[in-house]
């Protein structure tokens, strides 16, 4: 069955590491027959959530905030499979991410009850550290956020080792596992 894959990409480099797993991941999930949208949120205009409340009074425009979050909804909505990808910054996922996950909410406020749109989730991650204790808060904090959703998680790549932009490559197996979970979805 095909999927639509929404890809959130939180790396401010546009050539770095996490642009090269997501590339991966594209590769397998095109090769499975999957449909992917990929937004690079470095590039785009989100500010952060204003916390009013004011927002699901239209499911075309969510949100009282009109930037480029309006790209993302229709997608969002669509999706049913959502790709969160993030170089890891202070042991959390970017705040380019976490911004526009934020601002997600508005598309839970068109339900009177808030209920969030039930998705699947994936986590790609580039990190310097690559111990299971570096990892350990962003899984907390996905574990936390997907159980909270009631998303069902389909896969993470932890990709640890790599500091610089392109550093990935000596690291091919992470690349390869990327690849191999895009087209296993």
């Amino acid at each position: 069955m095909s999927r639509k894959i929404l890809i959130l990409n939180g790396s401010p480099r546009p050539r770095g590491n996490t642009a090269a797993l997501i590339e991966s991941f594209e590769k397998g999930a095109a090769e499975a027959g999957h449909s992917v949208e990929r937004f690079d949120l470095q590039k785009m205009n989100i500010h952060g959530c204003l916390g009013c409340c004011g927002g699901g009074k239209d499911p075309a425009s969510p949100c009282v905030q009109k930037d480029d979050m309006e790209k993302i909804y229709p997608a969002y909505q669509a999706a049913d499979t959502v790709v969160l990808a993030s170089p890891m910054y202070y042991w959390n996922i970017t705040g380019q991410l976490k911004c526009a996950f934020d601002r997600l909410f508005a598309v839970a406020e068109l339900d009177p009850g808030y209920a969030n749109p039930k998705k699947d989730c994936v986590l790609l991650m580039a990190a310097e550290g690559d111990g299971e204790d570096n990892f350990a808060p962003v899984r907390a904090l996905y574990e936390g956020l997907t159980a909270r959703l009631g998303w069902k998680s389909l896969g993470i790549v932890y990709a640890g080792g790599n500091m610089g932009v392109g550093d990935i490559a000596r690291h091919p197996q992470q690349l390869r596992e990327a690849e191999e979970l895009g087209r296993s979805l």
